[in-house]
């Protein structure tokens, strides 16, 4: 009779495909800039927008299926929460900020709002057929909808920064995708993971359920969102209350923006990466306690062994079994 091979962390770990895409498509970028930047051709510019703003976001989508996901989350599901969710998301969010939004100290509270909701709705579109809905599940597929949003959306910034009134500029494109690649991990994936954990813990079965909780959710990480937009401007803002000079005080009343001092851009500078790094954090603890939250007992994964059992072997079209319950008693609801 054969054995067969104990489920254990090491094994676990070579099977995992995250770290190849990420290392083969860096490398596979950083050699079309290196060749654009050599031969000035502008053929592999397409390359160059596709590689950078695709890769830290299918590399954590990857990351994210092969840790905490069950057998209701196929890989075709994902790639259609990754591809329809982001282009859905991304043309939803332009065409409200189109035809909602006007210049205001409000504004990005709006556009967290709309972005946040209509990366949502793609969630529920892309996810309408599953029978059984887990935590994880919703945690899975939210990060894939917000990473497909990021992608899409970066490849559009990365368009911006290299066409200019001069020509193409490599050298803009390569800043942007870098600064974004850093960015991505913190932004529309977390996000999106969050209120989709929250919101798949309320529809366990067919029925969608918005509860308190997951408009609660839902108003929290859009104003994370507006938060992480504003915080360059309101860098600027503190750093003209602390050091701001008279001439630069009266500038905004003539409707002109002050120039700052060496001092001053070096503050700006400091007070953005800790801006950023705050409201990271606050994000990252939240998404953090809801994967704890929904951690089976015995340190099982989703979709793999137990500690001290058998596999489950529920899958996508076996009728569900009765649902794990609540650390509160109950067997569904919200986090």
């Amino acid at each position: 009779m054969a054995v067969q091979a104990p489920h254990t962390p090491a094994a676990a770990r070579a099977q995992r495909a995250w770290p190849k895409i990420f290392l083969t498509g860096f490398a596979l970028w950083i050699a079309t800039v290196l060749v654009t930047f050599l031969t000035a051709n502008t053929t592999p510019l397409p390359t160059i927008v596709l590689l950078g703003s695709f890769l830290v976001p299918v590399t954590f989508v990857a990351w994210a299926h092969e840790h905490d996901t069950g057998a209701h989350v196929t890989v075709e599901l994902l790639f259609s929460a990754f591809v329809i969710g982001g282009v859905l998301g991304v043309l939803g969010a332009s065409l409200l900020e189109t035809y909602l939004l006007s210049p205001s100290p409000l504004r990005y509270v709006g556009v967290g709002v709309i972005e946040e909701t209509v990366k949502l709705l793609a969630l529920v579109f892309v996810a309408r057929g599953m029978a059984r809905r887990t935590p994880r599940d919703g945690l899975v597929l939210g990060a894939a909808v917000g990473f497909g949003f990021a992608a899409f959306e970066s490849a559009g910034y990365a368009l911006n920064s290299l066409v200019t009134n001069r020509g193409f500029d490599l050298l803009s494109l390569v800043e942007t995708e870098v600064l974004r690649g850093l960015l991505t991990p913190v932004g529309h994936g977390l996000w999106t993971a969050v209120v989709g954990g929250v919101l798949f813990a309320a529809s366990p079965g067919r029925r969608w359920h918005v509860t308190g909780g997951v408009l609660a959710t839902l108003v929290g990480v859009a104003l994370l969102h507006a938060l992480w937009d504003s915080v360059h401007g309101l860098a600027i803002i503190a750093t003209l209350v602390l050091t701001g000079l008279p001439w630069q005080e009266y500038l905004p009343h003539a409707g002109r923006m002050p120039d700052a001092t060496p001092g001053q851009a070096a503050l700006i500078l400091i007070l953005d990466v800790l801006g950023l790094l705050a409201v990271a954090a606050v994000g990252i603890a939240w998404l953090w306690a809801l994967v704890a939250r929904t951690r089976p007992p015995g340190g099982r994964r989703p979709g793999g062994p137990a500690a001290n059992g058998p596999e489950d072997t529920d899958g996508p079209g076996d009728p569900p079994g009765p649902l794990p319950p609540r650390r509160d008693g109950g067997t569904s609801g919200t986090f």
